[in-house]
């Protein structure tokens, strides 16, 4: 489709696709703009259904103006072809962005406010997207160059802007129906594309309610967000698996692995959030996006009033600096003092020899490789190895779990 004309835009170059679209971009002879124009693939561009949820992407991301969600000019038919036609945006997706590494700490904190206001927004007009994933938002790049080279971007931290896609199987409310969280229809249409019992969305990142094909509501897309805040923090999906049962099992009954254990930078607020987030029973679960949205804000507040406070410290006058020095030579001098005391009266004793009553905790190793093959490895071998001994005695996991829970 290169160099032709459809309706009033020439179609300049390939910018990607995907099995629902194929995106290019194009000049508005019109208005002298470029967009971006999308197309169903040919092997779709006849079905009805992909036809209708080419509209339904439309309809639901036209009624968001928000700068956190892509914006659609219209929807077009010339020539036997349907398209969207929507704002030209320069960057990568989330998905390229991380590329199976932790993103820097504030960039996911940035990320994560400005998703979450998105849901906040579509929410709040009865749209739920369904399909919430990395692959689903895209990342403006930033340029330092002119204003209009760097359009999308925050001045403030010169990172870009998040801007969620793809609202291709969005769940819509009513026109003019007020927005409940338990009561939304699957779709305006009279005919619905989905039905009750059928999973919609992306296996990896989809909610309990939808691996099971229950009807959904806008938590759902939080607990994909959750997901997705995972993968930023810690490079990896929180539910893996070979097969799309094995994923879907782990979804509904099985916790993803701490994130601090595959990125030792998680901060514990940051998975805090993501825990509530990822809770399989809704009711538990985060009840809005804003919520979240809060949460990440004041976790990023208050890192920020951290990192201010340490380069206060560190930017201080010379007198200060060597006055801080002499307190902490001080400081430590007490405590190899103390520590020498406490070794001469805990060795001047007698040593009493192990037993069979004599027990040991082991506890959980921080697998720093990335590599979640590694996850139980170390403390499994050294487990084995403990248990050789006729001295010791592992407690049990469950019995761990169980006293932690008392």
């Amino acid at each position: 489709m290169i160099g032709q004309t459809i309706s009033h835009y020439r179609i300049l170059e390939k910018l990607g696709g995907g099995g629902m679209g194929v995106v290019y971009e194009a000049e508005d002879i019109t208005l002298g703009r470029h967009v971006a124009l999308k197309f169903l693939p040919e092997e779709l561009a006849k079905d009805p259904q992909a036809l209708e949820r080419l509209r339904r992407e439309a309809r639901a991301a036209s009624g968001l103006n928000h700068p956190n969600i892509c914006t659609i000019y219209e929807i077009a038919e010339d020539g036997g072809h349907s398209f969207i036609v929507m704002e030209l945006m320069e960057g990568q997706t989330l998905k390229d962005r991380i590329a199976a590494k932790p993103l820097p700490m504030q960039e996911a904190l940035d990320l994560g406010i400005q998703i979450a206001e998105a849901l906040d927004a579509a929410h709040a007009k009865g749209i739920i997207h369904r399909d919430i994933k990395p692959a689903n938002i895209f990342v403006t790049s930033f340029h330092s160059g002119s204003a209009s080279r760097s359009f999308g971007t925050n001045p403030e931290t010169g990172r870009g802007h998040a801007k969620i896609l793809d609202f291709g199987l969005a769940k819509l409310a009513p026109a003019g129906a007020a927005v409940n969280l338990s009561v939304m229809p699957t779709a305006s249409e009279p005919e619905p594309l989905t039905r009750l019992g059928t999973a919609i969305g992306t296996v990896t990142y989809m909610s309990p309610e939808q691996v099971r094909g229950e009807e959904l509501d806008a938590r759902t897309d939080l607990f994909s967000f959750g997901a997705v805040l995972y993968e930023m923090a810690t490079g990896v999906l929180p539910f893996r698996g070979e097969t799309s049962a094995v994923i879907a099992e782990a979804i509904l009954n099985r916790a993803p692995v701490a994130p601090v254990r595959l990125n030792p930078d998680v901060p514990a607020q940051l998975e805090s959030v993501i825990n509530k987030a990822l809770e399989k029973d809704r009711n538990l679960r985060y009840q809005s996006a804003a919520d979240i949205r809060t949460d990440l804000q004041r976790l990023k507040r208050d890192s920020v009033s951290g990192q201010t406070a340490l380069g206060a410290l560190q930017a201080g006058p010379r007198g200060a600096r060597k006055s801080s020095r002499w307190i902490a030579v001080v400081a430590a001098s007490i405590v190899i003092v103390g520590l020498a005391v406490a070794a001469w009266l805990t060795f001047s004793r007698k040593v009493h020899a192990l037993t069979d009553k004599d027990t040991v905790v082991l506890a959980d190793f921080t697998n720093t490789t990335g590599d979640p093959v590694f996850d139980d490895t170390l403390r499994r071998g050294l487990s084995v190895q403990l248990e050789q001994s006729p001295f010791l005695s592992i407690i049990a996991d469950q019995q761990i779990q169980q006293t932690l829970q008392m």
